[in-house]
Parts: C-alpha cells; sequence; structure tokens
C-alpha cells in the first residue's frame, strides 16, 4: 500500500496542472479496496491550510470536499475515525479545522478534555478554556 503526499490529492481535487490531475486521477482509480491508498492526518492538515489559503475555498466546499474524501474507497485514513470526528466538529462549530482534529484525537483516546487558550476552540465540545 502506498501512500499519498498533499500535492497528489491537491492536483486530484483542484485540477489546476492537467497532466498532473491526470496522473494523479489515475494512480486514486488505480487503487481498490485491497490495496487503498494511505493519507496520513498531516496530509489532511495540510490539504486543508492549501485549499483553503492558496486556493480560496470556503468552509462549506472543505466540508463537502472531506466528506467526499472519507466517502472514496481507493483511500485509507489514518484514524479515520478520527478524521470523521473532525470533519463532524469543524461542521458543527467555528473553530479551526486543526483545533476540530485536536479535540477529535483527544476524544477518540480518552484524553478530554483538550485545555487550550484558543477561545474559539474551548467552544468546542470536549475543549476548555485555560484561563
Amino acid at each position: 500500500m502506498a501512500a499519498l503526499d498533499t500535492n497528489v490529492l491537491v492536483r486530484y481535487l483542484v485540477a489546476d496542472d492537467k497532466n498532473q490531475h491526470q496522473l494523479a486521477k489515475a494512480m486514486i482509480e488505480s487503487a481498490n479496496d485491497e490495496a487503498p491508498l494511505f493519507v496520513s492526518l498531516s496530509v489532511l492538515v495540510e490539504l486543508e491550510w492549501v485549499l483553503r489559503s492558496l486556493y480560496e475555498f470556503d468552509k462549506a466546499t472543505l466540508i463537502t470536499t472531506f466528506n467526499q474524501l472519507l466517502d472514496t474507497r481507493e483511500l485509507m485514513f489514518q484514524n479515520e475515525d478520527v478524521v470523521e470526528i473532525t470533519v463532524s466538529l469543524y461542521t458543527e462549530n467555528n473553530a479551526d479545522f486543526a483545533d476540530c482534529l485536536h479535540i477529535a484525537s483527544a476524544h477518540v483516546y480518552e484524553y478530554t478534555p483538550l485545555i487550550t487558550f484558543d477561545r474559539k476552540a474551548s467552544r468546542v465540545p470536549g475543549a476548555e478554556l485555560l484561563a
């Protein structure tokens, strides 16, 4: 099983370079349930940043994109349960994607609450403001 870097997912999703888009699409479509492509949590964090910052994806588009990726059978996510909770928290709250990932990870590994100085993050269930 191979792993994907952020730039491969970006080219697959954005298709701003036709050649790289075709290569990324062919790679992803060649994977299957028995040999999926691995996507790490760090790749997802970077992917969110790139899509939001460089390609100006709004929050709704990011949520749709992550849900579509989660539904892609050719991809296997590191700690998929954490990723699903992250997307859910991000959908329902005003916190940053990375903060939702931190809170989801703490929840899954039963280290709650996540203690933070970030006021927005502290409003998410499972986080607590250190004040």
